[in-house]
């Protein structure tokens, strides 16, 4: 379970080993305590005494409920986590000839990418002698950012790196269409 991973992290009552801790809470005021009297202290209140800063001198704890505190950091953590977004790259490869009609169907598979939100990277590989063709590898790379200009600004130019020549895409911002204004009608 998640769960096991977040309680071995803080040492809670008995498992702490600092003779003195510094208290910080709520309803309690922060200062430096025998370990003795910060237990006792957590007992009358009916709660746990938790680690949070181990390295510090005297280490710092809090008196507070321990499944409770485990509760908000897992959800603090789960909302970090939906803020994240991930960027997938897609590849799409050409070869140095590539004829219309596959080129035709890779920038309609682009575009569905670009529309997801993906980057794309677009590549020509060149096999044996086909190196000697690098400029019709760069001029397809730079027909394919300009039939994606709608849906793609281009992040790198085409960039020969051994027998790869690529370019790379990111998905341009789509602003939503705006709505009238209320009362303001175009035709009366």
């Amino acid at each position: 379970m998640k769960n096991d991973s977040l309680k071995g992290q803080h040492r809670i009552n008995e498992q702490i080993r600092a003779r003195e801790v510094r208290i910080v809470g709520d309803d309690i005021e922060p200062a430096v305590y025998p370990l003795s009297v910060a237990l006792k202290m957590a007992e009358e209140n009916e709660a746990d005494l938790v680690e949070i800063s181990p390295n510090a001198v005297p280490p710092v704890c809090r008196i507070i409920d321990y499944s409770k505190f485990l509760y908000q950091l897992k959800k603090r953590q789960k909302e970090q986590k939906a803020k994240q977004v991930k960027v997938n790259v897609k590849e799409i490869r050409f070869g140095p000839q590539t004829d219309d009609h596959d080129y035709n169907f890779k920038l309609k598979h682009a575009i569905g990418f670009l529309q997801d939100g993906d980057k794309v990277k677009a590549y020509v590989f060149f096999k044996g002698r086909s190196i000697l063709f690098k400029e019709q590898g760069e001029v397809l790379l730079l027909r394919f950012a300009n039939d994606l200009e709608d849906y793609a600004k281009v992040e790198q130019m085409p960039l020969l790196e051994g027998k790869r020549m690529t370019i790379s895409l990111a998905p341009k911002k789509v602003a939503a269409p705006k709505k009238p204004a209320p009362g303001a009608d175009a035709e009366k």
